[in-house]
């Protein structure tokens, strides 16, 4: 019983020396020492992954990688987020999906697509839909006897449809313009039949506008016909990208579609203004609305972990408040007043004028 208690009281306390870690690695980012904070987040990420006791919480692991890729990407590494993400996670699946989904936006918004499909769809494919959420199968080994064991994996339908949509809608239909590979896609993915439908019809419309335009600019004339085949160049361009011509995946950083832009905007740790390009319309993110985007990020972050300190703060203002209005209440009607007090004046008037 006493062992018992002992290990308890030890877990617990390496509990709280790694939440005091991620603390300093948060400090470091938000004070713009990104070198620090990548250290730091490397260190507890190679902690927890050498954690024996199997016992490391999904939290701390969330915490320490978003600090990881934040900081990557301030330092100007957003190609590497996701090799480095690899490296501290036994599986793809095993990364939490918003964390995934940030370090993929980071390396789009970078013009940097190489990798990414095969990235996805490594998360994407295994998933089995169950009652109301997804379940995974991975392997494991125990390092303490080199045994491999069967861990399995929980993830929500809402967490999962966010990385369908990114796969789907941004990377295949949009940046690699292979709108009939993303339908095929969703017909044969194991998705729920309602968001199964939609997705299907925001493809298909994305489709239909895109045979639209074609069909409008393609005529006998040599100069239209000339300007088809440089589509069909550009379109044959984006699939050698995705093979890893880094040297071509530039150009593609400006085409990111609004949505991309609205997912990309509530966790751009930027502090520059961006320009996006869609066709002939151009959008400016002034660096003003990055920098508010990113305090409002980090104070519902903080709300979210610091939740139950916060409420005990404010609970004690309001009791505070309402105690100090009680008592002023009770002073302002405690005080006697004399009732004659404002004849007497008018009495002794008149006796003086007697």
């Amino acid at each position: 019983m006493n062992t018992a208690t002992m290990s308890i009281t030890t877990d617990a306390s390496a509990d709280k020396i790694i939440w005091k870690q991620i603390e300093v690695s948060e400090s470091y980012l938000v004070c713009s020492m990104y070198e620090e904070a990548t250290s730091i987040a490397i260190s507890i990420l190679k902690h927890l992954q050498d954690d024996s006791s199997g016992v490391a919480m999904q939290d701390m692991w969330e915490s320490a990688a978003m600090v990881l890729v934040q900081s990557l990407n301030q330092l100007g590494r957003a190609p590497d987020i996701l090799n480095q993400l690899r490296s501290y996670f036994t599986s793809v699946k095993t990364i939490p999906s918003q964390v995934l989904l940030t370090g993929v936006c980071f390396q789009i918004a970078e013009g940097s697509i190489s990798g990414i499909r095969e990235f996805l769809e490594e998360f994407l494919n295994g998933w089995n839909l169950g009652d109301g959420q997804y379940v995974a199968v991975i392997a494991e080994a125990k390092k303490e006897c080199g045994s491999k064991y069967n861990k399995h994996l929980v993830l929500g339908i809402d967490e999962y449809l966010e990385v369908v949509e990114v796969y789907a809608v941004t990377l295949l239909a949009t940046l690699l313009k292979d709108v009939d590979l993303a339908i095929s896609w969703v017909e044969n993915a194991s998705l729920p039949e309602e968001n199964r439908q939609g997705l299907r019809r925001r493809l298909n419309s994305m489709h239909c506008s895109k045979s639209a335009k074609f069909s409008q600019v393609s005529s006998p004339t040599s100069d239209n016909a000339a300007y088809s085949v440089n589509e069909q160049n550009v379109c044959e361009g984006s699939h050698k990208s995705l093979n890893g011509k880094d040297s071509d995946n530039r150009k593609y950083g400006s085409k990111i579609v609004p949505r991309l832009a609205e997912r990309i905007e509530p966790c751009f740790w930027c502090f520059r203004a961006i320009n996006l390009k869609f066709g002939n319309t151009k959008f400016v993110i002034s660096s003003g609305k990055i920098i508010l985007s990113c305090l409002f990020l980090f104070i519902y972050y903080v709300y979210r972990r610091k939740q139950a300190t916060i409420k005990r703060m404010v609970r004690t203002q309001v009791t505070a408040m309402k105690r100090a209005l009680v008592d002023l209440w009770q002073l302002a009607f405690s005080y006697e007043v004399n009732p004659l007090a404002a004849v007497q004046p008018i009495a002794a008037a008149a006796n003086q004028g007697r």
